[in-house]
């Protein structure tokens, strides 16, 4: 609770609580009102006002005008440099991962992935990616044709590929090279991200190898631009 004998300022501590609340799911789309946060937490309309102008400076709350105060949409952070899943990504920024499978089996590679990966033919995964139920990326990934059969015998509805590749097939993964730049959704994609056509994207390519340096898998992501961000960690080089 809050207390005036506290050496934080009141402000400071009911930003605090209201913070941990939304991280914690008690508030779900919008937080309390003025009026009831005043009540619950015995504070003035100031400090309430002081406290949510914080949050909104910091991307955590909006405001909407005659509305009231929403929890904003928060991106999915990706750390470059650490080859994990977007399952695990979503995870650590506290949402809720989903995945509805589009399509897979062997095809026949398109000519640019086949420059990229060297294979006449392989198995395709076409995934779209949730978190809390908003779509935020679709995954199209390409495994030589071996890996994806035994792959698709798996639960690639929901299952985390990377988990599956290491756990159930022990397939020992090592290191990724990666490639982002911003591309030109297609029409059909456009829907399944539910953004407008003709949108750029935040478009990944992903080489993911093995111990023996095998190529596992070709991943082409595309990302919903407002849903999704990749860190950067940069260390200025001595002279």
């Amino acid at each position: 609770m809050i207390s005036s004998n506290n050496p934080i300022p009141l402000h400071i501590q009911l930003r605090k609580i209201i913070e941990k609340n939304i991280n914690q799911g008690i508030y779900k789309s919008k937080i309390p009102s003025e009026r009831e946060l005043m009540e619950a937490y015995s504070v003035s309309r100031s400090t309430v006002r002081e406290a949510v102008s914080h949050l909104v400076n910091d991307g955590i709350v909006e405001k909407r005008h005659g509305k009231g105060t929403y929890i904003a949409r928060k991106p999915v952070h990706y750390w470059l440099g650490n080859l994990i899943s977007t399952t695990k990504s979503i995870e650590n920024m506290g949402m809720h991962p989903g995945t509805k499978l589009i399509n897979h089996g062997i095809v026949t590679v398109p000519a640019e992935v086949k420059e990229a990966i060297t294979l006449a033919q392989a198995y395709l995964i076409k995934r779209v990616r949730y978190a809390d139920d908003m779509p935020i990326a679709i995954e199209t990934q390409y495994y030589p044709i071996e890996i994806g059969e035994k792959l698709a015998k798996l639960d690639i509805k929901s299952g985390t590929l990377y988990d599956l590749l290491e756990d159930e097939m022990s397939i020992q993964l090592h290191d990724a090279d990666e490639v982002i730049t911003s591309k030109p959704i297609s029409k059909e994609d456009a829907k399944l991200l539910n953004i407008k056509e003709n949108s750029n994207t935040l478009h990944l390519d992903r080489f993911v190898y093995d111990i023996n340096g095998d190529l596992i898998e070709y991943c082409m992501a595309d990302y919903h631009p407002g849903m999704y961000a990749f860190h950067f960690k940069s260390q200025r080089l001595k002279k």
